[in-house]
């Protein structure tokens, strides 16, 4: 099994600190952040960062469907990391600071791919797929929290 990895990057118009605190706020401002692939979103513990578990589902493609169980860490600052406990998936999410009242953010996931042919498919479209589904979250978070 080899590694898959997907990583989408945007400048958002807010400072790191306010869109930090939107990508952490899963009982509030991220549900409204998730496209449609995104469904059954549910926060089970916590709700602000650290300590949070959330489900959702996501549908990356019209056959492939996760049923996605995340545990949500704060390792180091301006870094949420949701550990998927349904898979190997694990998306990182980085906030830094991109100028007076600018943000960074990078989103990173990856995950143990399947082997052989379909591996190879995955590993060639699943990164792709799911960084546009990443993109279109970043585009809602900047119209949500970005000076406009």
């Amino acid at each position: 099994m080899a590694q898959v990895e997907a990583t989408t990057e945007r400048i958002v118009a807010a400072d790191a600190d306010t869109v930090f605190d939107a990508l952490a706020d899963y009982s509030g401002t991220r549900v409204k952040l998730l496209p449609e692939q995104f469904s059954e979103y549910e926060v089970r513990e916590g709700g602000d960062g650290e300590g949070t578990l959330v489900h959702w589902k996501l549908q990356a493609t019209s056959k492939r469907v996760r049923d996605c169980l995340l545990e949500v860490t704060e390792p180091t600052d301006g870094e949420l990391v949701e550990k998927d406990r349904n898979s190997s998936m694990v998306t990182t999410w980085r906030v830094t600071p991109a100028g007076e009242g600018r943000a960074r953010v990078v989103v990173t996931t990856v995950w143990n791919g399947a082997g052989g042919i379909g591996g190879f498919f995955e590993r060639t479209f699943a990164p792709k797929g799911l960084a546009r589904i990443h993109d279109a979250v970043l585009a809602r978070l900047d119209a949500e929290v970005g000076k406009q």
